[in-house]
C-alpha cells in the first residue's frame, strides 16, 4: 500500500510574540510538508484563554508569510471543545482535587522524593476520595502499558512504562481548561495529520500521547523532534528569556531572506546570506534522507 499523503502542522500558542526558537521549528514543519508535496496545517494552541493575547494571532500570521511560509488549513482549539469532552467521555477517568502541594508530600512519605524529572501522581484520588468543595479535575486511569515510540529524525526509540514513568495524568484541569495531551492528539487526528516535526522538548511526551491515541482507536503520526535552537550562553530559547522577537525584526526592517539564512546556519547548513524558504526544500530533503529513506510519494 502506498503510504498517504503527507499532513504536516505548526501548532504556536497566541501567549506572545513568536521568538526565533519557535520560527526554526515553524520553517523546519513547513519544510518537511512541502518537500513531500503534502498539506501544511496552522493550529493555534489557544485552550488556556487566561495567557491568550489575543494580538498574536495576526502577529504569528504575518510573521510566517513574512517568512514565505503557507499553510492550507487553520485550526483554532478554542473553537474545538465539544470534541474534547467527547474523547475524555470514551477513556477511564476520575474526579481529582489534589494539589501539586499534596502530590509532593504524598510521593515524599511514600518513596522518598519524586521519580525522573516530573513527579508521578500516586493516585490519591483513584478510590474516589475527591473532595468536592475543591476545583476538580479529571485524570486518566491508565493502562499498566510499556508505549515505546520511534523517532524518524533521531532515529531512536522512546519507551516509558506509563505506571511508573507517567503516572495518572490530567486530561481536564480544574479550571475547566482541557490538557494538551488530550487535544493534540484528537485533533491530529481529526485533521488527518500524518508526521509531526516539532521540537525535541517534547519527545519524553510522546508515549503518552501514542497512548490515548491506542485508547481512543486513532492513528498515531510519524514523529520527528528537531534540536533546539540555543543563544549565545547555549541555553533553550524562550520568550520570557528574552529572546528575539521575529515580529520585532520584521517590523524593524529586518529582511525575512537574512533570518532564514541565519536559521538554516543554526543547523550546520551551508547557505548564502539571503535565501527563501524554497531555497531550503532540497536542504532538508538531504538533511531528512541522511537519517532514514524519504517517504515514497
Amino acid at each position: 500500500m502506498s503510504r498517504p499523503l503527507v499532513t504536516g502542522r505548526f501548532a504556536p500558542s497566541p501567549t506572545g510574540a513568536m521568538h526565533l526558537g519557535n520560527a526554526r521549528t515553524a520553517l523546519l514543519a513547513w519544510l518537511h510538508s512541502r518537500s513531500a508535496g503534502g498539506r501544511h496545517l496552522l493550529r493555534f494552541e489557544d485552550l488556556d484563554v487566561g495567557r491568550v493575547r489575543t494580538w498574536a494571532y495576526d502577529e504569528t500570521r504575518r510573521d510566517l508569510e513574512w517568512l514565505g511560509l503557507d499553510w492550507d488549513e487553520e485550526i483554532q482549539q478554542s473553537s474545538r471543545l465539544e470534541h474534547y469532552a467527547a474523547a475524555i467521555a470514551q477513556l477511564n477517568t476520575y474526579a481529582c482535587t489534589c494539589t501539586r502541594r499534596e502530590i509532593l508530600a504524598a510521593i515524599e512519605e511514600s518513596a522518598g522524593a519524586p521519580h525522573g524529572q516530573e513527579a508521578i501522581y500516586p493516585g490519591t484520588c483513584r478510590a474516589g476520595s475527591a473532595q468536592g468543595a475543591r476545583p476538580v479535575a479529571r485524570r486518566w486511569h491508565i493502562p499498566d502499558w510499556t508505549v515505546c515510540v520511534p523517532d524518524a529524525l533521531r532515529q531512536v526509540n522512546v519507551c516509558q512504562h506509563l505506571p511508573s514513568e507517567v503516572g495518572d495524568f490530567v486530561l481536564l484541569r480544574g479550571d475547566g481548561v482541557y490538557a494538551y495531551h488530550l487535544a493534540v492528539v484528537v485533533d491530529d487526528a481529526a485533521f488527518n495529520v500524518t508526521d509531526v516535526v516539532r521540537g525535541a522538548d517534547l519527545l519524553g511526551a510522546t508515549p503518552r500521547q501514542v497512548a490515548l491515541q491506542r485508547a481512543l482507536g486513532l492513528p498515531t503520526p510519524r514523529y520527528l523532534h528537531v534540536p533546539l535552537m540555543a543563544d549565545f550562553r547555549g541555553e533553550r530559547l524562550a520568550k520570557r528569556g528574552g529572546a528575539p522577537s521575529l515580529m520585532i525584526l520584521r517590523q524593524g526592517g529586518e529582511e525575512p531572506g537574512r533570518v532564514l539564512s541565519a536559521l538554516a546556519r543554526s543547523l550546520q547548513w551551508e547557505v548564502p546570506d539571503e535565501v527563501s524558504a524554497g531555497d531550503l526544500l532540497t536542504l532538508w530533503r538531504a538533511h531528512l534522507a541522511a537519517v532514514q529513506p524519504l517517504p515514497q510519494t
